[in-house]
């Protein structure tokens, strides 16, 4: 079980929050939190890189010089790859980078990583309705009154999408909003503090615990 001061609209403590969710064992925790991240990293490659080889390259045709008696070293084509212009040999082509994780493997990787942000969790009471209109500079005060400075990654959990709130951060260079059921292991480890609300990690415990 762990526990959280939640702050108010201006920083001041207003309660407290709890949660529980079952992480990886410590001789475990380091593995799975990696394959996992190597998993995200990986889905997240195009695999578009291609190059052409010699049958591909435009040209080619025609042989060179007679096989014999120029002196040259033979030579079947043009598009050869010793040759300017000719094709790549074992360059890259199109292919999928994705790999396989287990569910139940990915959701453990997940509360494991959460669980060991919890220094850098900052929970505060639900905001919306504080943004009457959006404005940047009121969410970026908001967050320096919580303990975010400008300077660092900010990942910002919201229990549903709100537009105010959406519009009012999507400008700000080092916040990343997402929705409390679309984490991942990278932004977690990514940001150097994670804002949350009490309605969003309740969220977090329904979604994701066993």
């Amino acid at each position: 079980m762990v526990t959280c001061v939640v702050k108010n609209w201006q920083g001041e403590e207003a309660g407290e929050a709890s949660f529980e969710l079952s992480a990886a064992k410590e001789e475990n925790a380091a593995h799975i939190v990696h394959r996992a991240l190597v998993r995200h990293l990986a889905n997240a490659r195009q695999g578009t890189a291609s190059t052409k080889t010699r049958s591909e390259v435009r040209g080619g045709g025609r042989k060179p010089w007679r096989q014999k008696g120029t002196g040259r070293a033979r030579a079947g084509s043009n598009r050869s790859p010793l040759w300017r212009g000719g094709g790549v040999i074992f360059g890259p082509k199109p292919r999928d980078y994705s790999q396989k994780m287990n569910r139940k493997e990915r959701r453990l990787a997940l509360r494991t990583a959460l669980q060991n942000r919890v220094e850098d969790l900052i929970v505060v009471e639900e905001f919306g309705e504080q943004l009457s209109r959006p404005k940047t500079k009121d969410l970026l005060s908001a967050l320096a009154r919580w303990g975010a400075s400008p300077d660092e990654k900010v990942l910002l959990i919201l229990p549903e999408k709100s537009e105010n709130i959406y519009l009012s951060g999507r400008n700000v260079e080092n916040l990343k909003m997402i929705l409390a059921t679309a984490l991942n292991v990278y932004d977690l480890l990514n940001a150097d503090k994670i804002v949350t609300t009490n309605l969003a990690l309740q969220k977090i415990q329904e979604v994701y615990s066993d």
